[in-house]
């Protein structure tokens, strides 16, 4: 092999190792849902699409500089602070549109689900891995949008250290009621380790 061939081959390979980095939040939103990235993913079963879509750490960030300026030493903070965790938005919608709007038969019905979606989701939202140990869940918001949304979305938070460990994830949901069974996605941990990151602007 020559030396030129063995440049370009050594350039190739280290250029595939470093972080992608963007100029604001909508760029790396683009990247993260093109096809083949497995940061998004989607799956349609009776009529119910779910998509996950995992937040790199520097998309909390961002969210967080607003009211914390925006200085290198804030921003090297609140990585450390955000970095320690994985975020992972969930939505599902049924027919187009968001389930509190097309799931519920009556009022009762209605409680209920707001009841599962507020505080229950835990019970039947897991992420596990290569050897079946479930990560604990640490934190897990869901905003009510009012029927102003067509999907119901939500955002799992679990610990980063303890889930990186294996090759893989698995992010799973029961059936919600919604006659799916179970759905799973797998998400490959090197794609995390290798999160793209914002260029952030002092």
């Amino acid at each position: 092999m020559s030396k030129i061939s063995t440049y370009i081959i050594t350039f190739l390979l280290l250029s595939s190792c470093q972080e992608k980095q963007f100029e604001d939040e909508q760029a790396m939103l683009k990247f993260l849902k093109q096809e083949n990235q497995d940061y998004y993913q989607q799956k349609t079963i009776n009529a119910v699409n779910f998509s996950l879509l995992y937040r790199p750490t520097d998309l909390i960030v961002e969210q967080s500089l607003n009211n914390n300026g925006n200085d290198s030493k804030t921003i090297d903070s609140l990585r450390r602070r955000y970095g320690k965790y994985l975020y992972f938005n969930l939505s599902i919608s049924k027919d187009g549109q968001e389930l509190l709007s097309t799931t519920p038969r009556d009022r009762n019905e209605f409680g209920a689900m707001v009841n599962q979606l507020a505080f229950g989701m835990g019970q039947y939202v897991h992420l596990y891995t290569d050897t079946k140990d479930t990560i604990p869940l640490t934190d897990y918001v869901y905003p009510r949008m009012y029927g102003m949304s067509r999907k119901t979305s939500m955002l799992f938070v679990y610990p980063r250290e303890e889930a990186l460990k294996g090759n893989n994830l698995t992010f799973s949901i029961e059936d919600l009621g919604l006659i799916t069974g179970e759905v799973k996605f797998k998400i490959p941990t090197e794609k995390i380790k290798k999160q793209p990151t914002l260029k952030f602007k002092g």
